[in-house]
């Protein structure tokens, strides 16, 4: 009788839906895993009905995030894998640390506590939300050009424009704020890097400059003092958007080969 196939969690990160992931989910598929993407708590079904009820997503912080995907990963048949990226990438490595899943792929992952490198591109990119007090239990949405300069900036403009119209969402300011200053106050942040865990796969954008690669490397550097797997790789020209973009092959590429080589294998473990 065969093992019964390995679940895979899609994280998505701010301000953009999980419909981002439909190619991710037929490809790993496609390859014999049983793949998920719930929304964070507050999205609508799609984007367009995200945007238009932006208010139910207020006030949603990294616990809040962390609570869901935990209950969504322990409803599952068997322990799943976890692949996020942005905020996604740092709950994917929260819910690892817990031991609520068996191994993790975060894409340009959020830094957390410990992580000290604070790039000159990340401050330009979020000091426009960061300056506003008032955000902090609210949402907030690109627009058009901001999304092209911070999030999708290593694409064309029309590419970027593509991206946004087909996913872009308001997302919640609080994890913004909470990340910011990480290392001032801990809290949700926080992750269990010491306790035993399964394999890890860190991967970031060399042209980042939402989450740029110092920041992943840096969380790298910690990471790899644990005793479970733990790799890290950069891709040179590509930008926060790496996900979704056409170029979103080559990241899976990497994620699956990653399971593969560390008997993560769609009916293995």
């Amino acid at each position: 009788m065969e093992p019964d196939p390995i679940p895979v969690l899609f994280v998505h990160g701010l301000w953009m839906h999980a419909s981002s992931w439909r190619p991710w989910l037929d490809l790993f598929a496609d390859h014999g895993y049983v793949p998920i993407a719930p929304g964070w708590p507050g999205d609508g079904d799609t984007a367009e009905a995200t945007r238009n009820d932006p208010g139910r997503l207020d006030g949603v912080g990294i616990a809040e995030l962390t609570r869901h995907y935990r209950t969504v990963a322990e409803a599952l048949p068997t322990q799943p894998i976890v692949v996020g990226h942005s905020f996604g990438g740092l709950i994917a490595q929260k819910l690892l640390g817990e031991g609520v899943v068996r191994g993790a792929v975060a894409i340009a992952p959020v830094q957390f506590k410990g992580v000290l490198r604070l790039p000159p591109a990340q401050v330009r990119t979020v000091l426009p939300i960061l300056r506003r007090p008032g955000l902090r239990t609210r949402t907030w949405s690109h627009t058009a050009d901001t999304y092209h300069a911070g999030f999708a900036s290593a694409v064309t403009r029309e590419e970027s424009d593509a991206l946004f119209e087909a996913h872009s969402i308001p997302g919640p300011a609080r994890p913004l704020f909470q990340a910011a200053f990480a290392n001032i106050v801990g809290g949700p942040t926080k992750i269990d890097t010491r306790s035993s865990r399964g394999p890890l796969l860190l991967v970031a954008g060399g042209a980042d400059r939402m989450v740029p690669e110092p920041i992943v490397q840096s969380a790298y550097n910690i990471q790899r003092r644990n005793t479970g797997a733990t790799e890290y790789r950069v891709l040179p020209d590509r930008g926060h958007s790496l996900a979704a973009d056409r170029g979103w092959r080559e990241v899976a590429d990497l994620a699956l080969d990653f399971l593969d080589r560390h008997d993560l294998g769609a009916r293995q473990g």
